[in-house]
């Protein structure tokens, strides 16, 4: 994303038709959550997150050759849809593992492993804003990150917990809880306990598409829907808004980026205790108040000083809307997986409708006001906010002695 003047400078594009471009991606994101649910229910989760970032990294490189070496703006969509196919597949995997760690664990993580996606962005676009200033072909940059992450995820994977409820067959546990044929220290004859088998992963899927009638998966999901294309927009579209609303050149937009990303990582290492200690429903509304302060005043900014500070105030207030509407969606912990899967394609709508919305609004009335879209659906969020109210079970009561 830190890349995109380049592209569009590359390719010669008009605002609208980087819009068109970023459709791709988009588009792609959106297959790959729809692919998600049935991926997961066939291949288990390693397999399909490994299957996912290689389709990604693919894409990539795609994009690269149409940027540098053979240049067409058809590749670069058609390199972006790949990379979207993967990143949206993987991005709903990733999140029903998270939740599913987290409601083991019993603490509010999954801010924190959001707060590491957001690591990964800051490094991307200082990485980005490097490569804008040596003046490094959008080719050779995007290969080696392809490179990178493809060979990160294949180590990463394999310490996935398996799970059957997501297609993994995980070996016989022993009575002590150790896997089948290793050494347990029990004495030698003991029974061995077999878990139960993953069902039948069209059983899986049924289950997985049976969530869409649950009005707060639908709120909670219009929450992550309003967050995420606060998040989203502000990765396709900030350093562009950066360089033509606020006339900053191509590195210093990057730079604007960077600290956009920066603010989210923040926001979302110290959000699990500050949830813990608020609550989700004060803290979303929060976030969704300095989201609103942010983007005015980064659309409205006179000077750079203002500019920043609007930065960092948008970076904050959508950093916690989506693992949050992830770990509300996980509440329930009968068919978690789906719940966190059907909010995830709903937070990544945005991502459908965000980038050729946005440029087509901003072709016609310039980048900068487009952005207050952005505004409208952090308000709507903001009062979506009490659906992820925490859920409080009562402990079973012991039936009467004697």
């Amino acid at each position: 994303m830190s890349r995109i003047p380049a592209v569009r400078d590359g390719l010669e594009l008009s605002t609208a038709q980087v819009g068109i471009v970023i459709f791709g991606l988009s588009a792609g994101s959106v297959l790959g959550l729809v692919a998600a649910v049935g991926l997961l229910a066939r291949l288990g989760a390693r397999r399909a997150l490994v299957l996912g970032v290689a389709i990604s990294s693919l894409g990539l490189i795609t994009a690269g050759v149409g940027t540098s070496l053979l240049p067409s703006a058809g590749l670069v969509f058609a390199g972006l849809a790949l990379v979207g196919l993967g990143m949206g597949s993987v991005d709903v995997m990733m999140n029903v593992e998270g939740a599913a760690a987290e409601r083991a664990i019993g603490k509010t993580l999954m801010p924190l492993m959001h707060a590491c996606f957001s690591l990964g962005t800051v490094v991307g676009a200082l990485a980005g804003a490097g490569a804008s200033f040596v003046s490094l072909p959008v080719f050779w940059h995007l290969a080696g990150v392809a490179l990178l992450v493809l060979a990160t995820a294949v180590v990463g994977v394999r310490y996935i917990p398996e799970c059957a409820e997501l297609g993994d067959e995980p070996a016989p546990v022993s009575e002590s809880g150790d896997a089948a044929g290793e050494t347990s220290g029990v004495a030698s004859g003991s029974v061995q306990a077999v878990p139960p088998a993953a069902p039948p992963w069209r059983e899986r899927l049924r289950a997985g598409l049976s969530v869409w009638g649950d009005t707060r998966i639908l709120l909670i999901g219009t929450i992550v829907l309003g967050m995420t294309f606060a998040e989203g927009s502000a990765n396709d579209w900030l350093a562009l808004a950066a360089v033509d609303g606020h006339g900053l050149s191509n590195t210093e937009g990057a730079i604007v980026f960077g600290v956009f990303v920066a603010a989210m990582t923040v926001g979302r290492v110290f959000g699990g205790p500050i949830l813990d200690r608020f609550g989700r429903v004060p803290v979303l509304r929060t976030c969704a108040l300095l989201g609103i302060l942010g983007l005015a005043l980064f659309i409205l900014a006179p000077n750079a000083w203002l500019l920043y500070t609007g930065t960092v105030l948008w970076g904050l207030g959508a950093s916690l809307g989506f693992p949050v509407g992830m770990s509300a969606a996980a509440d329930d912990t009968k068919n978690a997986a789906a719940r966190v899967s059907a909010v995830a394609m709903i937070g990544y709508f945005a991502f459908l409708v965000g980038p050729p919305a946005l440029g087509l609004l901003g072709e016609a009335w310039g980048i900068l006001n487009a952005l207050f879209l952005i505004l409208a659906l952090m308000v709507l969020a903001g009062l979506a906010a009490p659906a992820a109210r925490e859920r409080t079970y009562s402990a079973p009561v012991p039936a009467p002695r004697g």
